[in-house]
């Protein structure tokens, strides 16, 4: 299929953040090609809004309010229209691959087509089997219903959709997850990840799962570190996103979450000993945010680890009135010398943020 249609699918709508997003991964696309040809490799984005992609090298299908109120009924499930723009994309590409906007590439985006076949679903990661956790909702709402109808079983492999890659004649298998998105939303209560759910139960003993982590990052969880690092990028590079600059530093933006070295973090430790216990975390958290890291993209993750410091001694201590103490934190002594000339810009941070 050296020379098959490909069609690299971002689905994008609402928050500004998510179109940030979207521009990053998509560079970090181009960034792979670069040495070589795209060998027939189409970059499409199904958006509310076709502005922040003027001007690159992507086809663009706007898609208005009416069709995507419509691409999420009966429920106003939001993740159905993944599959609603992915079974659009098959209608006229041999290979479609469909990818979350919280990603970005470690390799040329051809090697992921190279892993769709038929027979097979491409996915971001094949998940643990389905009677490995009975106690999750998915598990005690559906499963009688779907063990009833023989739909699914307890070896039945669960998937991370952060990736879907199908070619053409494996397009029915979409048809199939969108039945059982709407027979069975009103049953699993509107779980949040049903979407990836019924994908898998509708490949179950049809297609093969492949999965992609060795060759894209999905940032699902700790998103504000690499929404940092990525806002960084974007203010350097806003105006000429796939310059040679732009498409290099984007390799620099890594998958490691920023922390100081090993002996650095010691010395975090041993300093911030002597503070009260429950402080303790908290003022770790922050000198992580006050490294001087060698990579400019997590010098940006500063602020994150600083609001993460505060939101999650909050958390710790939920009957106790942290909010309150966080001040006064700030204020003790020691902290104030380990902090630094850091001290007052947290301190100013923190309160743009409501956290003081």
């Amino acid at each position: 299929m050296a020379n098959s249609r490909k069609h690299l699918i971002y689905l994008v709508y609402g928050r500004q953040t998510y179109h940030q997003e979207a521009l990053f991964s998509i560079a970090s696309a181009f960034a792979h090609l670069r040495d070589g040809a795209a060998h027939g490799l189409t970059v499409r984005v199904y958006t509310d809004d076709p502005s922040p992609y003027a001007g690159l090298p992507v086809q663009v299908r706007e898609v208005t309010a009416e069709e995507l109120v419509a691409w999420c009924q009966p429920h106003g499930y939001h993740f159905r229209a993944k599959h609603v723009a992915l079974r659009d994309a098959l209608e006229d590409a041999d290979q479609a691959l469909l990818i979350d906007t919280d990603t970005f590439f470690h390799s040329s985006p051809l090697r992921l087509f190279d892993r769709i076949q038929p027979g097979s679903l491409l996915c971001n990661a094949i998940g643990a089997r389905y009677g490995e956790h009975r106690n999750f909702p998915l598990y005690r709402d559906l499963s009688p219903y779907l063990f009833e109808r023989s739909w699914a079983d307890d070896e039945m492999h669960q998937l991370n959709s952060g990736v879907i890659g199908l070619p053409r004649e494996e397009a029915k298998i979409l048809d199939r997850s969108l039945e059982l998105m709407d027979e069975l939303y009103p049953i699993a209560n509107g779980a949040y990840t049903l979407e990836e759910f019924v994908l898998a139960v509708a490949a179950h003993k049809r297609l093969e799962l492949v999965g992609c982590t060795d060759l894209i990052h999905h940032y699902w969880s700790r998103k504000q570190l690499f929404r940092a690092k990525i806002q960084a990028w974007l203010c350097k590079h806003g105006s000429s996103l796939l310059s040679a600059a732009a498409l290099d530093d984007t390799l620099k933006v890594t998958d490691r979450l920023p922390r100081p070295p090993r002996a650095k973090r010691l010395l975090y430790k041993l300093g911030t000993l002597p503070l009260p216990a429950p402080m303790r975390q908290f003022s770790i958290e922050l000198l992580y945010g006050c490294h001087e890291y060698s990579n400019e993209f997590d010098r940006a993750c500063g602020p994150v680890w600083w609001e993460k410091a505060a939101t999650n001694a909050i958390e710790r201590y939920p009957q106790e009135p942290i909010a309150e103490q966080i001040e006064d934190w700030l204020n003790h002594s020691l902290l104030r010398n380990l902090l630094g000339s850091r001290a007052n810009e947290i301190r100013q941070h923190l309160r743009q943020r409501d956290l003081l």
